[in-house]
């Protein structure tokens, strides 16, 4: 049996198209289809219901999904206990959103570059619906977004959520003594785009709060919204550890603030390659890189461990 017509097939149950597994693979949609064929010829049975409108797997296609995972297992293990030939030229492809930019992906990019040189890069800054969605289409290997992407065969790792902060210009930063939430709301309030997590965090908080909202605007660049800070359109909502890559050569700073924000949270979700080791390696020394990352000086791995105790914080104060 042809693994590479196993591995065909694995990827079009994934992700219910055969036309993204083409994409996903690199193959034409014949291509693919043709290795659907060949292996059900070779079962003697129809692994795809082609009577249905929406993709649908028969009874002996979803049993031989079992076995053609653990398949792709076994060769994965033989590589590794034999010897694997020497690294192959392979794509990277991964997805994060802008505050993860201005966080760590570069450094991670640049260290994977060091470690994996025989790995190219594809890199997508969007949105978390957009990432997510992309990931779940198979256009991404990784993902690093606010909420985990959903389909089977995807993994789900928590990452270390981002503190979040406003920001304002420098003089608002030197003002004497801490700025109260009615004193902020005074102002205009930017924060992401509508319906994200900070955007809707903002929102219960002016709401436990028992205040009017104001005027809070939604940008969906944080590009963009660091302009207009600058030109002091009002204060930002942002992830403290974006704020000195962002303050560099421009008028912003964080506001000593006694609101609390609650905290951005990211998460890593990825593909399986029980196919492809090299692949699957990379995804997870990216992974252990993001955990060690230093953020506002401590380990990331040792703010993950805080996250518990934060979010106890935050129920409470609710």
């Amino acid at each position: 049996m042809n693994l590479r017509f196993v591995e065909a097939f694995l990827w079009v149950a994934r992700l219910k198209s055969v036309t993204r597994a083409a994409d996903k693979l690199c193959l034409t949609q014949s291509a693919v289809s043709s290795r659907i064929a060949s292996l059900e010829e070779e079962l003697g049975v129809p692994l795809i219901d082609r009577r249905e409108r929406h993709f649908r797997l028969t009874n002996s296609g979803n049993r031989f999904l079992v076995f053609a995972e653990r398949l792709l297992d076994i060769q994965r293990e033989m590589k590794d206990e034999l010897g694997a030939p020497e690294p192959q030229a392979m794509t990277l492809r991964i997805g994060g959103i802008e505050s993860v930019l201005h966080t760590w992906l570069i450094p991670l990019v640049e260290h994977l570059r060091r470690t994996q040189p025989h790995i190219e890069f594809e890199l997508t800054v969007e949105m978390t619906p957009v990432i997510t969605e992309q990931l779940r289409r198979g256009s991404l290997d990784l993902a690093f977004a606010a909420m985990p992407a959903a389909g089977d065969g995807i993994r789900v790792e928590e990452m270390p959520s981002l503190e979040m902060v406003f920001a304002g210009r420098h003089r608002d930063a030197e003002r004497p003594g801490r700025w109260t939430l009615p004193e902020i709301l005074a102002r205009d309030v930017l924060t992401f785009q509508r319906g994200s997590q900070p955007h809707v965090a903002l929102i219960e908080l002016i709401r436990r709060a028992g205040l009017e909202s104001g005027r809070i605007h939604t940008i969906s660049s944080i590009s963009a919204l660091v302009r207009m800070v600058e030109g002091g359109f009002g204060f930002a909502t942002l992830p403290r550890a974006t704020v000195p890559s962002l303050a560099k050569g421009t008028d912003l700073a964080v506001l000593d603030a006694e609101p609390q924000l609650a905290p951005l949270p990211i998460h890593a979700s990825y593909w399986a390659y029980p196919g492809a080791p090299q692949l699957e390696a990379a995804v997870q020394e990216a992974i252990a890189f993001v955990r060690r990352f230093p953020i506002d000086g401590i380990l990331a791995a040792e703010a993950a461990a805080e996250l518990p105790k934060k979010r106890a914080i935050h129920r409470k104060n609710r």
